[in-house]
């Protein structure tokens, strides 16, 4: 069989597996994005290897996955690009600006110290050979900070939540943790691919000042113009579409040149793009979907191909427990400590805690990240996934047991003394 019918039948069976699992998982209540992580799991060694060795090891042979690899990489720009243009403070932020700080602050920084906590344990059995304790310590400190923005929108609208006070505070704490978390993230990559030279690292940091200075200075001003000229409806022509595609792509090279994952560059370029809801939509309407539908599931079929049984064996279910352990209480504690402290009950700080705890397609990204730079190996990495499925899956029915106690009501504005 050749290359291209090889090609096309992975694809068939992994959109069926991952619509198959979408639709069971809404069927209880869950984001649809869920069963697709799970059909990753599903069609990796854990499941499919291991019930029908000799048809998994055709299906996705390790010669014939490069052209998966380089779908699920353009899916991943695409997916971070939109991330980035949707990177904005929602309605009312501005009022609750205060608490959202408190929540997404408190909600990086004691998940990041539980990370780097239960770090010495893990680096000793897990840690690839030759990666220092730092960068491994730092780069679990920032998979535990990250919390699935894009995930966390769409759970609060399939609950008709989105423009009520608590997701309207949810929202612009997720904002503001995911941008602590990322630029985390971005240093501790850096870090790694400097591989300990202070001056390539140095380089590499200054390279991406630069590039955040040269987009919000000279790129947004641009395509503000080139819109408002072409596209004053907010629904861009082929032509603009291009122009965008190109700009994401030239920023995407230029952080893997740099040293950094391309997805740096297609969220720095979409965080760049003016804040118009028009513009938004029809980004959503032309790519987000054809990147979530058709070549994210591709993403999370290689997610599983990288996952290994090898992670629920001898240390490696207590390591996973722990991991669970300090990514929901961190979570949970942090954001709802943050909460209590800006004035909010213990119900609606417990909702938002529950909320900032998704981690969903965000944390597979992060996990990638690692598995690619080598600081982390196949059993973290499948460990990390774990996490991201558990912690989304627990996200809706946690928070829906406090708004039907109706513990939501009020969410204190700037004003107002806690």
């Amino acid at each position: 069989m050749g290359h291209v019918p090889h090609l096309l039948l992975q694809l068939a069976v992994i959109l069926a597996t991952a619509r198959a699992l979408a639709f069971v998982l809404a069927r209880i209540g869950q984001p649809p994005v869920i069963g697709e992580m799970i059909a990753g799991i599903v069609l990796g060694p854990i499941v499919l290897g291991a019930l029908a060795p000799g048809a998994h090891a055709w299906l996705f042979p390790h010669d014939k996955i490069a052209a998966l690899e380089g779908l699920s990489q353009i899916g991943l720009v695409l997916f971070m690009f939109v991330v980035g243009a949707e990177m904005r403070a929602p309605a009312g932020a501005r009022r609750r600006i205060v608490a959202a700080g408190w929540v997404g602050t408190l909600g990086v920084m004691l998940p990041m110290a539980l990370g780097l906590a239960i770090a010495p344990i893990l680096h000793s059995h897990f840690a690839p050979a030759g990666v220092g304790f730092w960068p491994f310590a730092l780069f679990m400190a920032a998979s535990m900070a990250i919390t699935a923005f894009p995930v966390m929108a769409r759970i609060l609208k399939e609950q008709a939540l989105t423009r009520t006070p608590l997701g309207q505070l949810s929202l612009a704490s997720a904002a503001i943790a995911d941008a602590l978390a990322w630029i985390m993230l971005a240093f501790v990559v850096a870090l790694i691919s400097s591989h300990g030279g202070w001056t390539l690292f140095a380089s590499t940091m200054v390279g991406l000042v630069a590039m955040a200075a040269l987009g919000f200075g000279l790129v947004r001003p641009l395509f503000a113009k080139i819109l408002a000229r072409h596209a004053p409806d907010g629904r861009p022509t082929g032509a603009v579409l291009s122009m965008l595609m190109i700009g994401m792509c030239v920023m995407a090279a230029a952080t893997e040149w740099l040293g950094l994952h391309p997805v740096f560059g297609a969220f720095l370029f979409g965080a760049c793009l003016p804040r118009d809801d028009r513009l938004l939509e029809t980004l959503i309407e032309r790519i987000e979907h054809v990147a979530v539908v058709v070549l994210m599931p591709v993403f999370f079929a290689l997610a599983g191909l990288s996952t290994t049984p090898d992670a629920f064996t001898g240390t490696g279910l207590p390591a996973l427990l722990l991991i669970l352990a300090a990514a929901i209480v961190g979570k949970v504690l942090g954001s709802g400590g943050g909460a209590r402290i800006a004035g909010l009950g213990w119900g609606e700080a417990f909702a938002i805690g529950a909320l900032m705890n998704a981690r969903g397609l965000m944390e597979l990204i992060v996990m990638k990240i690692g598995l690619d730079a080598g600081v982390i190996g196949f059993e973290i990495f499948t460990m990390l996934m774990v996490m991201a499925i558990v912690t989304t899956l627990m996200t809706t029915p946690v928070l829906m047991a406090f708004v039907r106690r109706g513990t939501t009501s009020r969410i204190p504005e700037n004003h107002e003394t806690p």
